[in-house]
């Protein structure tokens, strides 16, 4: 299968950080809490309880869109998913389907196909009791604003994934909507993964669902991209389904059969109105957003000369970039470079060792102050050699290369073993034109 070409297409999920839940006034942070304790008639979907919209949800979406540049829809609405699942008391979920808040963005070469706003289900355990198999449900997530980012197949390798991903959990981090912590379930992904043996799309995708980790994801998704690869190389015909990943036996489980859009019977959600905005709402959420790790990248290298790879480590956090422009605007008053500023960031720990950026450029200057001092020192004993050894310097100006060895070995005696032999030879070379 020389020829076979990995299509890869993402959704992730990300639970939003609000107060409270996507339709009532339940708290939404449910991690680690006790079972079923953050629960209300409207989450637990009883009879008669009627939803109400969380607009901080509604905004935090659309600065999502913003930030990867999708258009925001001026009109938009929630629908019913309907299927059967223990998970969801309502045996549907509030969702967007048609006419979702952001669509038709882009991160470098990948498209966004979607990005729209619903509400999260319950979680199952899985435990034993007394011997027995049981298998029970936590309604306290119930009804959490979740986020799905939708992209189109675009993929053709696992590293791109990861790319993006890492770069989705940034973006998020950056904006302030949601901790993105994938051991925490609020950062959730799923791959829809196909085979190519032609230049055409093909007519299926196999969603591998439940993945909690980069690592996860990476291993899913090649394991997944072998087991069709094998499959076509057969000849036979790749089932539309949705597969798990089991690391104990290191490849894809089938789940279940892989619904479409039309199982699930979509229709407007009746008891929410639509959602409305005008140019000029949508123009004031942009400008609220702040600068995004992109955009401090290009400014880093554009504006300070940092290199590429460290303006990436720079930007990865908010906190590391804002103590990065604190340092510089202090480091420019005592002539510190930002190249130095960086240098020491990204190779030292500097939250631990200088937790302010004052410390970090105070630390500097004493550096900066320490090495004047050497190098002064270093000049007057090169130049003194220089002087002195008129034979070794005659044979360095004839062309004798080597000789500089000796000059260097003259200079340290002079500076009683002291002196960092590429400053020497880098001093000498200017005394000796």
């Amino acid at each position: 299968m020389k020829n076979a070409t990995p299509v890869i297409g993402l959704e992730v999920h990300i639970e939003l950080n609000t107060k409270s839940k996507m339709f009532c006034r339940c708290a939404s942070d449910h991690f680690a809490k006790k079972p079923n304790t953050q629960v209300c008639p409207v989450c637990l979907g009883l009879p008669g309880a009627l939803p109400y919209a969380n607009r901080e949800a509604i905004l935090d979406t659309v600065k999502l869109g913003l930030a990867f540049g999708c258009t925001i829809s001026e009109f938009s609405k929630f629908d019913r998913k309907h299927y059967f699942y223990p998970d969801l008391p309502k045996a549907y979920q509030i969702s967007q389907y048609d006419l979702p808040l952001c669509t038709k963005g882009k991160w470098n070469r990948v498209r966004v196909r979607r990005i729209h706003l619903e509400e999260d289900t319950a979680k199952m355990i899985h435990e034993v009791v007394d011997g027995q198999d049981v298998s029970l449900v936590d309604f306290n997530r119930s009804g959490v604003p979740l986020v799905e980012l939708v992209t189109e197949p675009d993929f053709r390798d696992v590293e791109t994934v990861i790319e993006f991903l890492k770069e989705v959990q940034t973006v998020v981090r950056y904006l302030g909507i949601s901790s993105a912590d994938m051991e925490k379930g609020s950062m959730r992904l799923e791959a829809n993964i196909s085979v190519s043996t032609s230049k055409e799309l093909p007519d299926y995708k196999v969603e591998l669902k439940n993945i909690n980790s980069f690592r996860f994801l990476s291993k899913a998704i090649n394991s997944e991209i072998e087991r069709q690869k094998q499959i076509l190389s057969k000849g036979k015909r790749i089932e539309q389904e949705t597969r798990g990943y089991s690391e104990k036996i290191g490849s894809t489980v089938s789940q279940r059969s892989k619904e479409e859009a039309k199982d699930y019977r979509y229709f407007p959600e009746p008891d929410i109105p639509p959602m409305s905005f005008t140019k000029d709402e949508i123009e004031k959420i942009k400008l609220d957003t702040p600068e995004l790790p992109g955009q401090k990248r290009e400014r880093f290298i554009k504006d300070f000369g940092i290199k590429p790879e460290f303006a990436f480590i720079l930007a990865s956090s908010g906190q590391t970039a804002d103590y990065f422009d604190k340092a510089v605007e202090l480091g420019s008053r005592y002539r510190i470079s930002a190249m130095a500023i960086a240098d020491l960031i990204v190779n030292k720990k500097f939250d631990r060792d200088f937790p302010e950026p004052a410390g970090l450029v105070a630390k500097l200057v004493e550096l900066t102050t320490k090495e004047f001092a050497g190098l002064s020192q270093v000049k007057e004993a090169a130049k003194a050699v220089v002087s002195q050894e008129k034979s070794a310097v005659e044979d360095y100006r004839k062309g004798k290369g080597q000789v500089i060895g000796y000059l260097i070995g003259m200079v340290q005696k002079k500076l009683k073993g002291k002196g960092n032999p590429r400053a020497i030879s880098q001093i000498l070379k200017e005394e000796l034109r």
